[in-house]
């Protein structure tokens, strides 16, 4: 048993670390690998300190977490990924659900750390069982509509401090609604110098973009923000000392390992929110790994994705850490620069450890209007506008699960949203495939195609030449039966199948692709009712995943196999002999009904003398 486990987890857990060197590895890629590294560690940084703040809420104890998050999960994911490219680390699509559960007055921070560690077993059970491959079934109306809603929310969280806006004794909600009412209320409040300074930041970094890939914009933004500030002392708030408040202390050293409190109290609580963080985790790790795919033309593992996504959601939360995932940006950059093996990965993990310990008190300077304005930015990239506004020429079913799953994550909670998308999108799909089932009663049509999809006149088994079913004698109807038979669509054939009286039913099931338990259902009770009503039903052209279905649940019994033909010609024979047959005994029995009774010699009376 153990072995098989062994062998199990050998095939699914494949990180790329472990096999790149059955590749070549030259120095020239090693050396290219490092400078991606040290580049995509520059850049992680100040998005690092914005996830975490964002997150968190401001001061030092968010910036750290938000750091070493993305030095421990980036090293980790680049160890164990199932993609050679993939940068690891907080990312703004957790910022909805970080901050609704640190909000949460009986969570907190450690309930933060138990359901990070708990979507972290989630991810990794996920990658040894192999779902990986079903995360691609999510569909995408699903996945815009929440990644939208998700840019929408990270947007109006950050607009206090991109204006400025000084909320006086008020505090800021959490709902999406009283928030943006809280902001009007306190608009004439703006501190125009943060609102310079955020709009150019966003400036720096749209600029800086355009002109090179290589040099990270939102690392300009931030070096260039804090100098402003620290020259001209401009009454902003800044990470180490907001307005009218003590300046406060953010010396960094490494954070201490310590294991969340589980208690089944904190554990109900927050299993929904890891299932959210999990689901979401794996999304976008499996989305940045098939976008690298694309850039530079490789296929990923996705079961190593998640086990190695598992693992550090795992970890981190030991050291403090919030959720971590694959970052599309991060991981273009790393592609963009050079970057082709882990080496890159954990280089840059490396590099802005480096950075923090030695660099980590500077960072107390960094204005917030700064940070607003990049992760304004990041909201704007998320939100795929262009995409969105195209969905509106979509298909009117995907529109609506894209809006429903986005008004849900924006309003409510992407805990509610990605649930209610699924199922939302399940029903859509079911709606579809009900459209597609059909069942059309054979009438004037001439057979020159056999079931099993031969050319050339067909002919029957027993040497009929072709048929021409408008010639079936009267009791006798023959149904062609199109389209996946499962639960959506068996109320579909019921209604098809009226009371009048049939000697035969032909079903030609050549176009029945596949067919779940509540379509054999259907099917066993037609044959009971038909049964009952002295009616034979005969099949034709059964494929093999219906015909499987059919013989492992033991109906082949029921049915017959002599009730089961190849081609409709052939039923379509058998059902004439048995009408002919039955005509011939319903004669028969008439004859003797109808002639005179004579009494027969019994063979117990005495012969007569």
């Amino acid at each position: 048993m153990l072995t098989r486990i062994l062998k199990h987890v050998k095939t699914v857990f494949r990180p790329e670390l472990f096999t790149m060197f059955q590749r070549e590895y030259s120095r020239q890629q090693f050396l290219n690998d490092v400078i991606a590294g040290i580049i995509v560690g520059i850049v992680a940084l100040p998005l690092a300190i914005a996830f975490g703040i964002a997150s968190l809420g401001p001061g030092p104890d968010s910036l750290q977490r938000g750091l070493f998050t993305a030095v421990i999960a980036g090293f980790i994911v680049s160890c164990l990924s199932g993609s050679r490219v993939q940068i690891g680390g907080p990312t703004g699509a957790f910022i909805v659900i970080v901050y609704g559960i640190v909000a949460n007055p009986s969570l907190g921070i450690d309930g933060l750390l138990c359901a990070t560690l708990l979507a972290g077993i989630m991810l990794l059970l996920m990658g040894v069982s192999g779902l990986g491959d079903l995360i691609k079934y999510i569909p995408y109306p699903v996945t815009l509509g929440f990644t939208s809603g998700i840019a929408v929310v990270i947007a109006t969280s950050q607009l206090q401090s991109f204006f400025g806006i000084d909320l006086g004794d008020d505090t800021m909600p959490g709902g999406f609604v009283s928030r943006i009412l809280m902001l009007l209320k306190h608009s004439g409040a703006t501190n125009l110098h943060a609102l310079a300074l955020s709009g150019a930041s966003v400036a720096i970094i749209v600029v800086v973009g355009k002109f090179s890939k290589r040099i990270p914009g939102s690392l300009v933004a931030v070096l260039l923000g804090t100098l402003v500030v620290a020259c001209f002392n401009l009454p902003v708030d800044t990470i180490g000392q907001p307005l009218g408040k003590e300046p406060i202390s953010l010396a960094m050293g490494f954070p201490e390992l310590k294991v969340p409190t589980f208690n089944l109290e904190r554990l109900n609580s927050v299993f929904s929110a890891a299932v959210a963080i999990a689901m979401l985790g794996a999304i976008e790790s499996l989305l940045s790994a098939v976008v690298a795919d694309s850039m530079i033309g490789t296929r990923h593992r996705s079961n190593t994705e998640l086990i190695a996504q598992g693992v550090a959601n795992i970890v981190t939360p030991l050291f403090g850490g919030i959720p971590s995932t694959g970052a599309i940006a991060r991981t273009a950059t790393n592609i963009r620069n050079g970057g082709r093996t882990p080496v890159a990965g954990i280089v840059h993990a490396v590099t802005l450890l480096l950075i923090v310990l030695c660099c980590g008190p500077y960072a107390a300077m960094i204005p917030m209007p700064v940070l607003a304005g990049i992760l304004i930015v990041v909201a704007f990239n998320m939100s795929h506008y262009q995409v969105f506004l195209r969905m509106f020429r979509a298909p009117k079913s995907d529109l609506c699960v894209m809006l429903i799953t986005f008004l849900l994550t924006v309003l409510l909670d992407l805990t509610i949203a990605i649930p209610a998308g699924l199922i939302l999108a399940s029903f859509m799909f079911m709606r579809r495939m009900e459209q597609l089932f059909s069942m059309e009663e054979i009438e004037h049509q001439l057979f020159n195609v056999s079931d099993d999809g031969s050319e050339a006149a067909v002919f029957g088994a027993r040497g009929n030449s072709m048929i021409q079913l408008s010639d079936i004698p009267p009791g006798v109807r023959a149904y062609d039966i199109s389209g996946p038979f499962f639960f959506g669509t068996t109320g579909k054939f019921q209604k098809a199948i009226d009371n009048r009286s049939i000697r035969v039913l032909v079903l030609r099931m050549k176009n029945v692709p596949s067919m779940d338990v509540s379509g054999l259902n259907v099917l066993e009770e037609l044959i009971m009712r038909a049964r009952k009503g002295k009616t034979t039903i005969l099949f034709s052209g059964i494929r093999q995943q219906p015909l499987s279905v059919i013989r492992r649940f033991g109906m082949l019994e029921m049915i017959g196999l002599e009730n089961i033909h190849a081609s409709i010609v052939d039923a379509v024979i058998h059902a004439a002999e048995i009408v002919e047959q039955e005509l011939h005994e319903e004669r028969l029995m008439h004859e003797k009904t109808t002639s005179p009774d004579i009494a027969e010699p019994s063979i117990f009376l005495p012969p007569s003398s």
